[in-house]
């Protein structure tokens, strides 16, 4: 079967049902795992053990980098990986030969589930996936209907390693913390991730905290707080970190994205409760 992946503008040749599947991505690693096809991974990245039971199974590059040696060695019938920074690596594979298929980065929850269909048709499990989108949609009509009343202004502050972002309206983390009962006080720009004006989000006063860290480059939250000043408002802010790890990692839109949700929520449910 060939297919065309528009992102890499590239013809992929799979086999009827891909049977040595690399994946560099850990969401889409974590959503075979969650389709049944995990024996089916040949290799996966440094980061996707954080998600599933990873075994013995080779790490075969990051997000970045591939170990071409062991890469050859596993002989892969699909490649999969996204798009972003990831591109450049997914234009190099194909341009070697291997069959690979970038999935684009999600702007949306919908964004979330239009790329488990295409999993699921690469892969030769629609079913299995459609299965799992229709979970995902109950847990998130669930989530909308148990978010707190009183719902908090949530500013995120994302720390991809020593770059700082926050989140706009066109990024599937925005539609997270919706989803999860807070509101974004960026959430009407029409951009997915940027700098903030630090000034600007003193003066729009958010409930919450929403801080990304990573464990490589590892961020003093209370520090930066006091350092900008936020500490001295009335009422203080109440601050959230989430981590790399699986259900608190607001980045990640594999199936664990729903104990993320439901992690986030307890804590606005929380909020709407104590801090006044």
């Amino acid at each position: 079967m060939q297919v065309f992946c528009e992102s890499l503008g590239v013809d992929v040749e799979l086999p009827e049902r891909p049977r040595r599947i690399v994946c560099l991505a850990s969401s889409f690693t974590e959503t075979l795992f969650e389709m049944g096809c995990g024996h089916r991974l040949a290799g996966i990245s440094a980061y996707c053990s954080r998600f599933v039971p990873a075994g013995d199974l080779p790490v075969v590059g990051d997000y970045l980098r591939v170990d071409r040696n062991l890469l050859q060695q596993v002989e892969p019938d699909l490649i999969i990986l996204t798009t972003g920074i990831q591109r450049t690596l997914g234009i190099r594979l194909a341009k070697e030969g291997y069959p690979v298929y970038a999935l684009p980065l999600p702007t949306s929850l919908s964004g979330v589930m239009e790329n488990l269909n295409v999993l699921g048709g690469l892969v030769n499990e629609v079913e299995a996936a459609r299965r799992l989108r229709q979970r995902w949609e109950q847990q998130f009509g669930t989530l909308y209907l148990s978010a707190p009343m009183r719902r908090p202004r949530v500013y995120l502050e994302l720390w991809f390693g020593k770059h700082m972002r926050t989140v706009g309206a066109l990024s599937f983390v925005h539609d997270l913390v919706e989803a999860a009962g807070g509101d974004n006080i960026f959430g009407r720009d029409r951009r997915a991730y940027f700098v903030p004006d630090l000034d600007q989000v003193a003066s729009l006063r958010p409930d919450i905290l929403l801080f990304h860290t990573e464990p490589d480059y590892p961020v003093d939250v209370p520090a930066l707080i006091e350092q900008r000043g936020w500490h001295r408002w009335n009422p203080a802010p109440y601050v959230l970190t989430g981590t790399v790890e699986k259900g608190q990692n607001i980045i990640h839109e594999g199936p664990s994205m729903m104990e993320t949700a439901m992690w986030l929520q307890g804590h606005f449910h929380f909020w709407a409760r104590h801090w006044q």
